[in-house]
């Protein structure tokens, strides 16, 4: 985006920014969460819980992994150990973005809630710095659309009339596929990636229901903690 005073962006010029450039994603996370909703109320849960936990969740991953273990018999806890592991990644996402964050502990932490895969990329300036106004603006698009599939698919799940031919019953194993295979075009990830969905699979027919969901996770961390890091580019200093 130009600015042909030659300063940095305005914070509202960076918000609508954001919101645009959301926009599409918020599309993309209407019909997940709209497939989330239906899965949640038939693994158990009250159309409400669901919508509760994408307001207060909205990390999809973590969100289908809780359903798929409360949903095969496993245990809360199990479930929430689980969608932990899989949200592992925003402790260094968040550790990343804080120096872009003024204020005092509390403000930050708030900030710090909008922090979502998509938006925290298109926020990224390449220079270590992240543009905290445009990642605020690309958030509220999709938060919106995720809440908003939730409840449609969680409080009109009957309305919607045969899931499955909808196809909303493949979304829920699609989601986790395409996870995998983005990993799997990785150089870097590609074999933790591999190893972890092999031991899923492994333990699946011997294992309560969420147990190799929690082993994979523990591979997958303990796996990229040894991947070494890229070598530096040409006048970079090594990581």
């Amino acid at each position: 985006m130009q600015h042909t005073s030659g300063g940095p962006p305005s914070p509202g010029g960076s918000f609508r920014r954001g919101v645009r450039m959301g926009a599409p994603f918020s599309a993309v996370a209407f019909l997940l969460s709209t497939s989330f909703g239906v899965v949640a109320v038939q693994a158990g849960f009250t159309p409400l819980q669901a919508v509760v936990m994408s307001a207060v969740v909205h990390a999809g991953s973590a969100q289908f992994a809780t359903v798929a273990i409360v949903g095969a018999g496993g245990g809360l806890l199990t479930a929430v150990t689980a969608a932990g592991l899989m949200n592992g990644r925003f402790l260094a996402m968040g550790v990343a973005f804080a120096p872009s964050l003024p204020g005092r502990p509390v403000k930050r932490w708030f900030q710090g809630q909008t922090v979502v895969d998509p938006s925290w990329v298109m926020a990224n300036r390449g220079d270590g710095t992240f543009d905290r106004h445009l990642l605020f603006g690309a958030t509220v698009p999709q938060y919106l659309g995720w809440v908003g599939g939730t409840c449609l698919g969680a409080f009109g799940g009957d309305l919607l009339g045969d899931t499955e031919a909808l196809g909303l019953d493949a979304v829920f194993p699609a989601f986790f596929l395409a996870l995998l295979v983005g990993e799997l075009r990785t150089p870097g990830t590609r074999g933790v990636a591999l190893v972890g969905a092999l031991v899923a699979l492994a333990l699946v027919p011997f294992t309560p229901a969420g147990v190799p969901i929690l082993v994979a996770a523990v591979v997958a961390l303990v796996g990229l903690g040894r991947v070494p890091s890229p070598p530096a580019r040409p006048g970079e200093e090594p990581a």
